[in-house]
């Protein structure tokens, strides 16, 4: 089948962990697809993405940096055009709703409709790694090595009607809405919620761009990147 075009699949490059998702990403291979994978660090470089990553590193750091550098509402207005975006840990926050033990000042985006608890898991110091099932989402995808630095979770599946001036609470001033429902993917045994989609927007408390195995990476090229052309 003759490739008729190049995917562009942009990574946040503000901060923290987007080299090692552009190398994994360079591992993938799609069948009859071309992909070009960026480093995203202005809205030039944003505007010719057809789907977008957002690694992790440090969640206040990353809205800071979008703030200073302009590239905040044209994160926004990506998350407005309904293309594909995953989140991966400070990813994840800044890809929410909602988040609770957040910085003044820090900006969200919006894209799901979710609310996040920052560093759930301790400190720097309790970071770890566990081998996880996924092949209930990514088939034959088991003993998956997991990595959990600093990691969020998910600790709320957000409606409608969730909205109020909770101070220990921050919102995300985008209005988008998403019209598709979440999904939780995967729970850990003790119950927090560690990876969710709603429609094409996914996010992962964990790293996948810290192990060796690139499957997690090449699921998005297929499942959400091509699916949605």
């Amino acid at each position: 089948m003759t490739i008729e075009k190049t995917l562009v699949v942009g990574v946040l490059a503000l901060q923290g962990a987007f080299i090692e998702h552009i190398n994994h990403f360079k591992q993938c291979q799609v069948e009859s697809y071309a992909f070009s994978f960026v480093e995203v660090r202005t809205e030039e470089e944003l505007n010719k993405c057809h789907a977008l990553v957002i690694p992790g590193g440090e969640s206040t750091a990353i809205s800071l940096i979008s703030q200073r550098t302009g590239l905040l509402k044209p994160l926004m207005d990506f998350v407005k055009s309904n293309k594909p975006i995953w989140g991966t840990c400070a990813g994840l926050i800044f890809l929410s709703k909602q988040i609770i033990n957040g910085k003044p000042g820090q900006q969200i985006l919006g894209g799901m409709d979710i609310q996040v608890e920052r560093n759930a898991f301790g400190r720097q110091l309790d970071s770890f790694q566990q081998n996880l099932d996924f092949s209930s989402f990514i088939p034959e995808l088991t003993d998956f090595p997991t990595v959990f630095i600093r990691a969020p979770v998910i600790s709320k599946i957000l409606n409608d009607e969730q909205q109020s001036d909770d101070a220990d609470v921050i919102y995300s001033k985008n209005d988008y809405v998403n019209d598709r429902p979440v999904e939780v993917l995967h729970k850990l045994d003790n119950g927090f919620i560690v990876a969710v989609r709603q429609g094409n927007k996914l996010g992962t408390s964990f790293h996948p761009e810290l192990s060796e195995n690139h499957k997690f990476h090449q699921w998005f090229l297929q499942d959400f990147v091509v699916n949605s052309i």
